[in-house]
């Protein structure tokens, strides 16, 4: 009976996700002119835009009066859109009250009520959200989790509430939670917290809240393991590759091939570059968009070009930890309704994933855990912060956390946290920059295996950051240069302005301070 529910969601889900268009459907033509003409410096800026009139209108219009003498692509937008605002872009802090009371205003300045808007790319939500700010107007994914760390210490549960059943409500209308809640982001997902989210909301609500998510924590693990039954050793079908020892892990996958409706002018460029067929480059490009790391030389075949990305190639280190993650939690909801067998059934589940994380992962000659390339059968050369995910989820042997942990402190390690990888290659998810998920992933794995000192250094170094820069700014960033202070610390890279606000860095920044208090 199950099995036939979990068909009939698959099918309404489907359904819905057929029903939806995006911008760059809405308005073939017209999107491809605008985002290469760069009519807005900001790619997302155009799929965000609030239409005027009905697409049908705008594209009738548009073909009458494109090919009239003094035609301005600029007027006809600025006369049939609207230009969305973020409202960090009107708000001014007062730097004098503190950063806790900053962050406690800003709670109320990024939240966004259940959505009413009628004809844009957003997909309207049922319930009141947190959103990270700056040009993300919308809920994210993966953000959210660390948002959530802040609303607890904040004493929001209700807030969290909301947010985890707006995302129980995209895994039943859509199959899986979208990296946002914007139509071109419905062909991906994001790094998979939902489990964690659960997890948190169980934690002040209790084990009930288990059983209550069950559906979509099994929905989840649907969405990410579609398609394992049937794969041979040697294959792969969307989010999953089986490898030659039979068993069963994760990567990072988009169902569409074409370029990211966001960042599409960047894309078409870029494609230009890569020796890749454009339809293998896209799919690279956006895969590494849903891994949340977009981008890093981790995705580089070269090591170093971004046309070179082969993220489609990787088995993530971080991704199968998450994946492990949701199944041992999927195990908790069965225990928390009795059901023991079916608790067994993931617990096996999860117990062979962590053997073949390893198996896979694992790299002895570095001491430490990286990709695995399943189609070259080698591990991937990069070292990335990525490795201190097997000590968050307790997957790692007391040795092998030791010496994640050595390296971390050789390598990693700076005045204002950790970074995220060691080279300096102007990518936004490369040194010298630091995230604060990525921190605060590393400061707790290190506090699992007992690695206190190492983990102290790391948080009082970010916690520094953030509030040395806040005195100076007035702001919360989403990333810093971990390698310079203050206001020199604004980071760089990436295919847009640095941004403020900013969801994780709040909230990450409250949870830490909650662990490591400071004087100041």
């Amino acid at each position: 009976m199950r099995k036939l529910f979990i068909l009939w969601l698959s099918i309404i889900s489907c359904t819905a996700f057929a029903q939806v268009k995006t911008p760059a459907q809405l308005y073939p033509e017209l999107f491809n002119r605008i985002q290469m003409e760069r009519i807005y410096a900001d790619g997302k800026t155009f799929p965000d835009v609030v239409p005027l009139a009905s697409a049908e209108v705008i594209n009738k219009e548009y073909a009458a009066q494109k090919g009239k003498a003094g035609f301005s692509l600029k007027a006809f937008v600025n006369k049939y859109f609207q230009e969305p605002v973020a409202n960090t872009d009107i708000f001014k802090s007062d730097p004098s009250k503190g950063v806790v009371k900053h962050i406690d205003t800003l709670w109320t300045v990024l939240q966004r009520h259940p959505d009413t808007a009628k004809g844009t790319s957003l997909l309207a939500l049922p319930n009141p959200y947190i959103v990270p700010g700056g040009r993300f107007r919308e809920v994210y994914y993966w953000d959210s989790y660390f948002t959530m760390l802040g609303l607890q210490q904040a004493d929001k549960i209700d807030v969290i509430q909301d947010m985890v059943d707006n995302f129980a409500w995209l895994i039943d209308k859509y199959g899986h939670i979208p990296n946002g809640n914007r139509t071109y982001y419905l062909t991906r997902s994001q790094p998979p917290f939902f489990a964690m989210m659960v997890k948190l909301l169980a934690g002040a609500k209790g084990n009930a809240i288990f059983k209550k998510y069950q559906p979509q924590l099994l929905k989840e693990y649907a969405f990410w393991m579609d398609g394992a039954a049937k794969l041979k050793p040697g294959q792969a079908h969307r989010h999953v590759i089986k490898l030659q020892g039979g068993e069963v892990l994760n990567r990072y996958w988009d169902d569409s091939d074409q370029p990211r409706e966001e960042s599409y002018r960047e894309d078409v460029l870029e494609a230009a570059h890569s020796k890749q067929p454009k339809a293998e480059f896209y799919r690279n490009i956006r895969a590494a968009a849903e891994s949340g790391w977009d981008f890093s030389t981790r995705w580089f075949a070269d090591g170093k070009n971004l046309h070179s990305i082969q993220t489609t190639n990787l088995i993530p280190v971080d991704l199968n930890c998450l994946v492990y993650n949701l199944e041992t939690t999927i195990a908790l909801s069965y225990r928390a309704e009795g059901n023991k067998a079916k608790a067994a059934v993931y617990e096996a589940k999860a117990k062979a994933r962590r053997i073949a994380l390893t198996k896979y992962t694992w790299d002895a000659g570095q001491g430490f855990y990286v990709d695995y390339n399943w189609k070259a059968r080698i591990h991937s050369p990069e070292l990335t912060i990525a490795a201190a995910f097997p000590l968050f989820f307790n997957i790692a042997s007391n040795a092998q956390a030791k010496q994640v942990s050595a390296k971390i402190k050789s390598r990693f390690l700076h005045t204002g946290g950790v970074s995220t990888t060691l080279k300096n290659s102007g990518q936004q998810w490369d040194r010298p920059n630091g995230w604060a998920p990525l921190q605060y992933v590393t400061i707790i794995g290190l506090r699992n295996y007992k690695q206190t000192a190492l983990a102290k250094t790391i948080a009082t170094g970010w916690i520094k950051q953030n509030t040395t820069a806040f005195k100076q700014t007035g702001k919360l960033l989403e990333k810093y240069n971990i390698e310079l202070k203050g206001d020199a610390a604004k980071a760089g890279g990436g295919e847009y302005p640095l941004q403020d606000g900013f969801g994780w860095t709040n909230g990450v920044l409250l949870k830490l301070l909650s662990i490591y208090p400071q004087n100041n």
